[in-house]
């Protein structure tokens, strides 16, 4: 799908059913986290995935192209895939996670969906590039507040039980990490 609209009305409707199935998903993904129903976000994982935090750099305008880590070739925030994830989950349900004890109250806001590429890998299955904003509110205890704000480049693949993210890439929009602990999902 293109940031053009499509000129035939079908085409048009199929555009905005799949716009609006990805965002559903996403508000699904958000209530998920906020209900700390670490186990059905999971579920919206794929197997494969690629889960990326790169590290944000203050750079000259003339080196915009270097404001974030590169990916397997410089540090990250995190680079984690499903065994990684499942094991974070673990940890918060254990209850002994000394960052997560007691729980913060989290809020995840998801805007500005778009969809940048539709594909078919050639098994039959669909898969959508997409570029979203998030803003994640995070508060423990009586006083710490945390706010993330920044972008989200996800490849979700579509399955008989709906769509997975096979690929997330978050980028911070700060490059020093004002919170105490890195511990909330994107």
């Amino acid at each position: 799908m293109s940031t053009v609209l499509r000129q035939d009305t079908d085409a048009q409707l199929a555009d905005l059913l799949l716009l609006n199935s990805v965002e559903q998903f996403y508000y699904e993904q958000s209530d998920l986290l906020d209900a700390r129903d670490y186990e059905g976000w999971l579920d919206t994982l794929d197997e494969r995935i690629r889960y990326w935090m790169p590290i944000a750099r203050n750079v000259q305008s003339r080196s915009l192209a270097d404001e974030y880590t590169r990916p397997e070739m410089d540090a990250a925030w995190f680079d984690e895939g499903i065994e990684t994830l499942r094991q974070r989950v673990e940890q918060f349900r254990t209850g002994m996670h000394w960052a997560e004890e007691p729980v913060s109250r989290v809020a995840h806001l998801v805007t500005n969906v778009r969809i940048r590429e539709v594909r078919d890998d050639g098994d039959g299955n669909r898969w959508v590039r997409t570029r979203s904003r998030f803003l994640i509110y995070q508060n423990r205890l009586e006083t710490e507040t945390t706010l993330f704000v920044g972008k989200r480049d996800d490849t979700l693949v579509e399955t008989p039980g709906g769509w997975k993210v096979r690929q997330r890439a978050i980028f911070l929009d700060q490059s020093v990490l004002l919170g105490k602990a890195l511990t909330v999902f994107f």
